[in-house]
């Protein structure tokens, strides 16, 4: 059996310019050009698609999620980016979390998991 490793997410949109210019904002502040934006291994393809709405009605369906390990630099980075923040920076038993919007409406997250988790 082959176990497949994930290299790249599509995200298809009605404003690719947009988006993309959000995401290197908000995620990836060293990418320059009009490529895929590596996400630290992941490549983020955004695209122009006629076949979505401007806003994601199911954003809970897939959320990304960003495992880090400096959770306050990250958070920082994104409250400067002016995030939509959907659910506040919380403790939980596992980790810390802090859920977030981009302009579409799709749903991601920052989670650093406890070490002894």
């Amino acid at each position: 059996m082959i176990t497949l490793k994930a290299g790249s997410i599509l995200l298809g949109t009605t404003q690719p310019a947009e988006l993309r210019d959000w995401y290197r904002r908000a995620l990836a502040p060293g990418h320059e050009g009009e490529g895929p934006i590596d996400l630290g291994g992941l490549l983020l393809v955004i695209d122009q698609r006629d076949d979505v709405g401007a806003k994601n009605d199911e954003p809970g369906r897939m959320i990304l999620n960003f495992h880090v390990d400096d959770f306050d630099a990250v958070e920082a980075q994104l409250r400067a980016a002016g995030v939509d923040w959907l659910v506040p920076v919380a403790d939980r038993p596992s980790g810390r979390f802090g859920t977030f919007a981009d302009p579409d409406g799709n749903y991601l997250q920052i989670i650093q998991f406890k070490k002894d988790a």
